[in-house]
């Protein structure tokens, strides 16, 4: 029973995981058309592009990253990938929960942020605006996500790693073929017998 359990949290996280994945790759897909925009307004700039570029392109990957250690840490099960994986999906909320906080909270939170010379932040930010009912679902749903993955891992960290499997064809094996899979050590011989005393 705990093993079918195991399997469908595993099978769940890597799905709800690939949300996230999903993000992150349309992320990145938008920081590049930002960057290729930014080549056809300034052809014979040598300047780089701008820090809100490099932000979105950073996001999307550290998304990315954290999806695929998600998914090893779904198949394998393993303790210390969970626990990996649940740091920086908990870093993640709180870095997003911080700039949350500061943009509602703070009315002069244009001010934190650096000038954008592309003008691509005033754009997402009236895109924002003009659809803000969208952008809080889809932010809360993104939260949410997120949210759900700590959870799932948490669980699969509580039903602990998989069983070691024994099969009848196991034992045609003696130990000393197979020392690396079994944590095994070969007694030494004992032999029984009249106890034997020294001379005084």
């Amino acid at each position: 029973m705990s093993r079918m359990l195991r399997s469908c949290i595993q099978s769940l996280l890597k799905l709800v995981n690939s949300f996230m994945a999903m993000f992150g790759i349309a992320i990145i897909l938008y920081a590049i058309w930002m960057i290729r925009a930014w080549h056809r307004q300034m052809p014979h700039s040598d300047s780089p592009p701008p820090w809100f570029i490099y932000t979105m392109l950073g996001l999307g990957v550290t998304l990315c990253v954290i999806t695929c250690s998600g998914h090893i840490a779904a198949e394998t099960a393993n303790g210390c990938c969970l626990y990996c994986y649940m740091v920086f999906v908990v870093f993640l909320l709180m870095l997003e929960g911080a700039v949350t906080i500061d943009v509602f909270l703070n009315r002069n939170w244009e001010e934190d942020f650096p000038k954008d010379p592309s003008g691509n932040f005033n754009e997402f930010k009236d895109f924002i605006k003009e659809n803000f009912d969208i952008c809080k679902w889809v932010g809360l749903s993104i939260v949410s996500v997120q949210g759900l993955c700590t959870v799932l891992a948490l669980i699969l960290k509580g039903l602990g790693p998989h069983q070691e499997r024994h099969y009848d064809s196991d034992d045609d094996y003696t130990h000393d073929e197979i020392p690396l899979l079994r944590n095994y050590v070969n007694q030494p011989t004992y032999v029984v017998g009249a106890p034997v005393y020294g001379t005084r």
